[in-house]
């Protein structure tokens, strides 16, 4: 393959390579990728968070010992419920929704029941 005179689609300068190539350097690649996925690791960021401070908030009550709580408390502690890792439904029916390997299952009086998923610790 020949090298031919190409311009860096990042900063511009002028380079000698491969025909196929698009960037003088790799810190010149590196930074045109970071900026291209900047929106998408912000999101999955913020997510990530979420989900991690409400296993901290699940694992934290049940550490004290409570197995049981109501909706008010949860969001009082900066719990979100928008986003969980899995959901899971009883032989009985009943709905449990997971963040990591805590749960919660809604019970009939507007609380929440608080689970935690042992199988994990196993594998």
């Amino acid at each position: 393959m020949s090298t031919v005179s190409l311009t860096c689609i990042e900063c511009g300068t002028q380079f000698k390579g491969r025909s196929d190539k698009k960037f003088c350097t790799d810190q010149c690649r590196s930074s045109y990728n970071n900026k291209q996925n900047s929106d998408a690791n912000s999101i999955m960021k913020n997510i990530n968070h979420s989900l991690r401070k409400n296993r901290r908030i699940l694992s934290s009550l049940l550490d004290d010992g409570k197995d049981k709580i109501g909706k008010d408390k949860l969001v009082q502690k900066g719990f979100n419920f928008s986003y969980f890792t899995h959901s899971f439904t009883s032989k009985s029916g009943k709905q449990y929704q997971f963040w990591y390997d805590h749960g919660l299952m809604q019970m009939d009086n507007g609380g929440y029941f608080i689970v935690r998923d042992r199988k994990e610790e196993t594998k």
